[in-house]
């Protein structure tokens, strides 16, 4: 991760301090071997997985009050990966995923920073057919709907990951297409409800987006 400048800070969770090392500032980039050009990642969206959106501040903190157990979770499209980190920290069964190249860099390197054991992690996209994660009790995620051809690849992925009793926890931060989503899960048996965060002077903005949550 050379020739790269990054930030380093810590979350507050009640009593659980989550470390990151993230990029700088999204003007970040680094793909001298074209890894991740050819996966279809340009040079303007290639820095987006470094750094912490609202949306991951507002699912890792409603997700650090959730009553995870011993649920196999599966957070989608992770990027730097804070719901994970936290819920690693707590013990819980959590594989993360990405598409991007580097992600899974980071994602070890803040699991050392956080002095934790390894979380299972794979890169892979949402049309992959061949991935070897297998099913989940929970699968959560955060500002994943940019264009929309996401919804239905999104869904499909949910849908192949899924357990028959299964529910999903995705923040969005209002692009517009929630309720499409919420149309092809409902064809999947999954009741859906949002619901606007509440507390969240965590962020500096107003944060006018929803989580939307479904449940089978």
């Amino acid at each position: 991760m050379k020739n790269l400048r990054y930030s380093y800070q810590t979350i507050e969770f009640g009593n659980t301090d989550i470390h990151l090392c993230t990029l700088r500032d999204k003007q970040e980039f680094y793909d001298p071997e074209d890894i991740a050009q050819n996966l279809g990642i340009s040079s303007a969206t290639w820095s987006l997985f470094g750094v912490i959106w609202p949306s991951s501040l507002v699912l890792a903190h409603f997700i650090s009050q959730y009553p995870v157990g011993k649920k196999r979770v599966l957070e989608v499209g992770c990027g730097i990966a804070l719901s994970s980190l936290l819920l690693n920290k707590q013990k819980a069964d959590i594989t993360a995923t990405d598409y991007h190249p580097e992600v899974g860099k980071f994602l070890l390197r803040n699991t050392l920073l956080n002095q934790d054991g390894p979380i299972n992690y794979e890169q892979t996209n949402w049309s992959n057919k061949q991935d070897s994660l297998g099913l989940f009790d929970l699968i959560i995620g955060s500002d994943l709907l940019y264009e929309n051809e996401h919804i239905e690849l999104l869904a499909n992925f949910i849908q192949a990951h899924a357990n028959k009793s299964c529910e999903v926890i995705l923040v969005d931060p209002g692009r517009g297409r929630k309720t499409k989503l919420s149309t092809k899960m409902l064809k999947f048996g999954f009741s859906s409800t949002h619901i606007k965060p509440e507390h969240t002077d965590y962020i500096k903005q107003d944060f006018k987006g929803h989580i939307l949550k479904f449940k089978r």
